[in-house]
């Protein structure tokens, strides 16, 4: 799988999402940011990004997924934290 394959995945499955994809290998991290996420424990986020994967990582296509899940909000302070 590619990293544009995988974004794509997640993109579909998730409406209004930021998604980032970086890796190879099989071996892939993600930051995704959607407003589907508001009001969800950080569990409940991973568990909605995975499942637009879940048949790659059953078939092997994707060995590892790092994920971090942020709403808008969440990620405009996350990433501001990044750059400072």
């Amino acid at each position: 799988m590619t990293t544009d394959e995988i974004k794509a995945l997640i993109e579909a499955g998730l409406e209004s999402t930021q998604v980032i994809v970086n890796g190879d290998n099989g071996m892939f991290d993600t930051i995704v940011v959607s407003e589907a996420f508001d009001g969800l424990s950080p569990v409940k986020k991973q568990q909605m990004v995975y499942a637009t994967v879940n048949s790659q990582i059953t078939s092997g296509a994707i060995h590892a997924l790092s994920i971090k899940a942020y709403t808008p909000k969440e990620w405009e302070t996350a990433s501001k934290l990044r750059i400072g």
